[in-house]
């Protein structure tokens, strides 16, 4: 009967109401030496007090009960409520509202806990597209400043002084394109247009819109062997060119010079098509991978400011890639080289079974 580890305000009545009872019961029965009558007086005892503590123990830990739900729930308690807290309620034991309490405990620590991870991630973020917009915007003012100062008139420095001014205001300009690119992603706002497109054709169109900067550090850009069979997907083709140019710009940013970038694309399950970028660069740390997609993360951070880039690129893929209902994937190594690859739906269109690229290794940008 008295198993329980907490009593319920019954039990509570029982347990004290019957020393009380006994004790009155012994002091009338050596006084009188009556039995019959101590025995009663043992019963009306109990009863009596029995319920006064009964009622007692309910009004007052039922009532903080009460408040404590009130609390938990953060509300103002209904009828159906009060009926609750009045009636069904006292039936719960004090073992289940530890319970309910100890798990609103942990419901509101996990809630704590994310609130904390999203303060850290938003101090990251101010201070991070502070520091992006400082550097443009003093890199201009110091120039408008020289030339107003006198250099305007110097045919020698005030053509480059605006030249220059110019790039920082190209860079501001791109960046806050990135952030509303990546906003209008996350509010749902940029609706995909999807078509029916050959991969292996977009791709080659990337690597030849890219086909300056690759020439720079001699790298060469590539279709893996048995990769040329076109497949078609399913996707928004001007969303997908965004994904790529972002991927092989990094690899071209971060690989090694007389270095290569190699694309692929494979069939999966009928449904999917997966389309892979590889580079043979620097690679990325493991401490870094589960976090190169947030907004302006960088792993390095000197040799991405001086590689350049709004430090978004990354983060708009993850989001084109995530509307399109797939996920993104990284691997790498240092001085390996890495992997960035994402999965499309396959179009049910038929294609042409020609490859379009004679031979992997004579496709250069």
């Amino acid at each position: 009967m008295f198993a329980k580890k907490n009593f319920s305000p019954q039990q509570v009545g029982v347990v004290t109401s019957l020393p009380i009872s006994g004790l009155a019961a012994v002091c009338f029965y050596l006084y009188s030496e009556k039995w019959e009558l101590s025995l009663l007086l043992f019963f009306g005892f109990f009863i009596i007090s029995y319920l006064i503590i009964l009622n007692t123990v309910k009004r007052f830990v039922y009532r903080k009960i009460k408040l404590i739900y009130k609390l938990i729930y953060q509300t103002k308690a209904s009828k159906k409520e009060e009926f609750y807290y009045k009636n069904i309620l006292p039936q719960s034991s004090i073992d289940e509202v530890s319970e309910d309490v100890e798990q609103w405990a942990v419901h509101h620590k996990e809630e704590l806990e994310v609130l904390r991870k999203n303060e850290v991630f938003r101090k990251e973020f101010l201070l991070n597209l502070s520091h992006e917009l400082k550097t443009p915007i003093f890199a201009i003012q110091g120039y408008v400043d020289t030339l107003l100062n006198g250099a305007l008139f110097n045919n020698e420095v005030n053509t480059r002084f605006l030249e220059n001014a110019s790039k920082n205001v190209d860079r501001l300009v791109n960046l806050l394109a990135d952030l509303d690119q990546i906003t209008k992603l996350e509010s749902g706002e940029l609706l995909l247009l999807k078509e029916n497109f050959v991969i292996q054709d977009l791709i080659k169109e990337v690597f030849e819109s890219l086909s300056i900067k690759t020439a720079e550090n001699n790298i060469k850009c590539f279709i893996k062997d048995g990769c040329e069979l076109p497949l078609t997907v399913y996707a928004d083709k001007e969303k997908i060119r965004m994904v790529i140019i972002n991927l092989v710009d990094n690899a071209i940013k971060y690989g090694k010079q007389n270095g290569s970038i190699e694309a692929s694309a494979y069939k999966v399950d009928g449904k999917k098509i997966l389309v892979e970028i590889t580079d043979d660069g620097y690679g990325i740390a493991e401490e870094h991978l589960s976090r190169i997609f947030e907004r302006f993360y960088r792993t390095d951070l000197a040799r991405a400011r001086k590689a350049g880039g709004s430090g978004l690129g990354l983060s708009i893929v993850k989001h084109i890639i995530e509307a399109h209902g797939e996920t993104i994937h990284v691997r790498s190594k240092i001085d390996v080289g890495t992997t960035f690859g994402f999965l499309l739906p396959s179009a049910k269109a038929a294609v042409s079974s020609k490859p379009i690229f004679p031979s992997s290794k004579q496709t250069s940008a």
